[in-house]
């Protein structure tokens, strides 16, 4: 969820049965809703129950009612960049927590079009901005390719049409066929 997003949750937006959330006016303008996996749904019912260092949580664990990301201080610029800054983290934003969430879906396997929905972009080109992959990730890959085909034995027979390039600049105006064993 965007910042704006999560500072403006309330528990009622909550639903702990479909383990989901609702952002009811999301920076499109629309609704969208967020799927909670284990890890978050564990947090939240943890954060609901103590109602501790969270003025606006704890009367949201009395009421049912009140904001659920809302900390002591009003804004994340007044605790969050502390906060990286004694945990060693440095040129990190509240930002790129995003960044970080579509990265990793996009690294773990999850369609691109999946990670867009979730992040609630408009279009797939601002998605792969966020989609960030690690050199490790890129590398591994790459290795995927090492040796294949010839200590496998899968030789393919696929043939390359590239006579849809004729009249390219740097194509053959030839048509040709390739085999690969």
């Amino acid at each position: 969820m965007r910042r704006s997003e999560q500072y403006g949750l309330t528990w009622d937006c909550v639903d702990f049965e479909r383990r989901q959330i609702t952002i009811t006016r999301s920076k499109n303008g629309g609704i969208r809703y967020i799927p909670l996996d284990d890890t978050a749904v564990a947090a939240l019912l943890a954060l609901r129950t103590s109602g501790s260092g969270y003025g606006p949580v704890m009367v949201a664990a009395e009421s049912g009612h009140g904001y659920l990301a809302g900390h002591a201080l009003k804004t994340p610029r007044e605790w969050f960049t502390a906060t990286c800054r004694k945990a060693g983290v440095g040129e990190f934003s509240w930002h790129c927590l995003r960044h970080t969430f579509a990265s990793r879906l996009v690294m773990a396997g999850v369609g691109l079009r999946t990670v867009q929905e979730l992040m609630g972009h408009k279009t797939i080109a601002m998605t792969c901005r966020y989609a960030h992959l690690s050199p490790s990730y890129q590398a591994e890959a790459v290795r995927r390719l090492d040796g294949w085909g010839l200590k496998s034995g899968n030789g393919t027979d696929t043939k390359t049409d590239t006579g849809a390039f004729e009249g390219s600049d740097n194509r053959s105006a030839d048509y040709q066929q390739v085999t690969v064993q």
